[in-house]
Order: C-alpha cells, then sequence, then structure tokens
C-alpha cells in the first residue's frame, strides 16, 4: 500500500458503512463502495463514479482499493497456472489456478510459510515469515486474471488456515455474503491439520467444506510426519468431528499423502477403516511430489489403486487426486517463496539435466 492508506477490499459492509460515516458521507455510501468492490472489482477509487466526486476525492485521500496485480507467473503444460502475489507486508505468496474442464479451482494461501513444519512440505521448509491480512487472501481472487472462470476455492496453498483463522473467516464471510461475491460456502474448502480450539471454532462460524491432512491414521507415525499431531492428535479430530453432521450439502474430507513403504500398507487401511466408521467422510489420496533433502519416496500407482479400492470397498469414497501443476512446482506440498529453495529447485534441476 502506498502512502499508508488503508485498503477497502477485506472490509465488510458494516465495516464500509462505518467507512462512509467517518468521512461525513450517508451510510448508504459504503453499500456502494460493496458493489464497486466484489460486483465490479474496480482497480481506483476513482473508478466508482456514483459515489460523488468530492466523497471520492475523501475516500482516496485515506484509503485505497488494495488490490496488487502479480508480479510473475509460470504456466505448466497441464494448463495449470501459478501466480505470485505481493503482500502488503512486502513478502510474496503463491497461488495456483486449476483448470479442468467445466470447472475451475483457486488454491489460496493464507500464509507466508508455514508454522506446521510438516516433514513432507516444501512450505514448512521455508518457516513462518507472516500472517496474510484480509485483503492479501482475497487479492490472489481479486486479481487473478481468470476469476470469473472460478467455481471453486481451496485454501490449501501456503500456510494453516487454523493459524490464521480471524482472516481465513474474515474472507470466506466477503466470499460468501449478500455484499460481497455470494458464493454458495459449498464452493469453498477450508484445509487444516487440526489446531486446538481453532478447528471448533472454525465448524461453528463456518459453513464451507473442510478438509483434514491426515497422512497416517496411526498417531505415533503422524506425528513423525507432522509434529502438530502433538497438538491435536488424529483421533481427537475424529471425535471432533462426529459432533457435526456431515451427511447434507457439507463435507468432509481427508488429505492422504501416500508415501513409499511408510503409509501405504493394507494395515494402515484397515486403520483407517477403524479410525472413521461411522463418520460420513471421503478420502483423497495424493500422489508425493519429491523435495529436496527428504528421504521419502512416493508410492507405486498399483499400492495407490488397492488403497483405494480397499477404502472404497469398505464403504469410504475414495478418489486418487490427479497430480497438476508438477513441472512449475504448482503440485500438492511444492509452494514455497523461500529464495534458498528456488535457489535448490534450480540446482536440482541443473543436475537433471
Amino acid at each position: 500500500m502506498t502512502d499508508n492508506k488503508k485498503p477497502l477490499l477485506g472490509l465488510s459492509l458494516y465495516e464500509l458503512k462505518e467507512v462512509a460515516k467517518s468521512l461525513g458521507m450517508p451510510a448508504f455510501t459504503g453499500g456502494q463502495m460493496a458493489k464497486w468492490l466484489y460486483a465490479q472489482h474496480v482497480e481506483t477509487i476513482d473508478e466508482m463514479t456514483n459515489i460523488s466526486k468530492a466523497n471520492r476525492e475523501k475516500l482516496a485521500a485515506e484509503y485505497t482499493i488494495g488490490c496488487m496485480p502479480h508480479i510473475e507467473c509460470q504456466k505448466s503444460k497441464d494448463g495449470t497456472i501459478k501466480y505470485l502475489f505481493p503482500t502488503a507486508s512486502g513478502k510474496h505468496v503463491e497461488t495456483v489456478y486449476i483448470p479442468d474442464h467445466d470447472r475451475a479451482t483457486l488454491c489460496v494461501s493464507c500464509e507466508v510459510g508455514c508454522k506446521m513444519n510438516c516433514l513432507f512440505c516444501q512450505t514448512g521448509k521455508q518457516g513462518f515469515e507472516g500472517y496474510l491480512t484480509v485483503t492479501d487472501i482475497l487479492n490472489q481472487i481479486y486479481s487473478l486474471p481468470e476469476r470469473d472462470n472460478l467455481t471453486n476455492i481451496v485454501f490449501m496453498g501456503q500456510g494453516e488456515p487454523m493459524d490464521n483463522l480471524d482472516n481465513v473467516l474474515k474472507a470466506t464471510e466477503v466470499l460468501t455474503s449478500d455484499y460481497g461475491y455470494a458464493w454458495s460456502p459449498k464452493r469453498i474448502t477450508v484445509s487444516s491439520v487440526g489446531v486446538k480450539k481453532k478447528l471448533k471454532r472454525f465448524l461453528d462460524e463456518s459453513e464451507c467444506h473442510v478438509a483434514i491432512s491426515m497422512h497416517s491414521p496411526i498417531p505415533e507415525q503422524r506425528a513423525m510426519l507432522m509434529p502438530a499431531e502433538r497438538g491435536m492428535s488424529i483421533t481427537e479430530i475424529i471425535d471432533l468431528m462426529r459432533e457435526y453432521d456431515f451427511t447434507h450439502q457439507r463435507r468432509l474430507s481427508f488429505e492422504y499423502i501416500m508415501f513409499r513403504g511408510v503409509n501405504d500398507s493394507m494395515t494402515h487401511a484397515r486403520e483407517i477403516v477403524k479410525l472413521t466408521k461411522g463418520l460420513f467422510c471421503r478420502f483423497n489420496l495424493i500422489r508425493f511430489h519429491k523435495i529436496p533433502n527428504i528421504d521419502l519416496e512416493g508410492c507405486s500407482e498399483e499400492k495407490m489403486e488397492a488403497f483405494r479400492d480397499y477404502l472404497n470397498n469398505h464403504g469410504i469414497i475414495t478418489t486418487i487426486r490427479a497430480s497438476r501443476g508438477q513441472d512449475i512446482f504448482a503440485a500438492c506440498g511444492l509452494l514455497s517463496t523461500a529464495k534458498t529453495i528456488e535457489e535448490q529447485r534450480k540446482n536440482d534441476e541443473q543436475q537433471k539435466k
């Protein structure tokens, strides 16, 4: 943002009305601003033409829209596009656009880096560099060139959504409210490794789908892969999920990256069936994408298919997620904006050549 002006992008209708009143404008001007922001996607306050010039000047003296275009993009051979967006703090975050026939999904980030430090995730290796503001989160949608094609949004990019819950909830409010994008919450999925109290609050305050990163049904093994297990165990997460109804429109899914010789056995599949018995859910099996200096390998396609078939045969809807954007480091677990990791990637590519 320039000149310490405050952004309008991300403000609720109530907050926009308060802005109007604080500047001596009628409260209904806040409703006009909301339409210009979330329906028209204006880039400057001067484009809000049904607000008087004098009032636009008052507004522009203290506020800016807050949108910032991407500074880099990479396109995969499969059509996936990875964008690099600046943030208000001067850092950068990656966002992935995934077109698929009549669907188009955007994978948005909520933090620069991540605190969770999952063994298999490139973002975790970056470390935590800061929370995204509501403006930063929504800018990934607002400033997306393909914005009008979107059918779904997943909070599965950089960062743990429950760790930045206030801003994630406010962003989803704008996306689903009548004054905002008016999306159904069923078009939005928010992922989590499980964070005590925060996950329950999300379930209580949002109607969006929830996706839990499981990766092993065995607590001791999950803790080796995901340190967050020590803060909220997979058994605690399952117990919490049993308090909510997922038999109608709201969906509960589990994400499960498969590692060769680690979590891909029939023992693991049987433990999943026991752990989730009676819980209405689905599983997404995910191919592991190798990252530097981590001694994990992806399992074979045959093992993934056998694992999928076992779960399906035991009443758990299970699919193998198509891997998208791997050639541009846009696939699951590969997002990072750390320079050192970028250099590592380049070195790896050079060695392959």
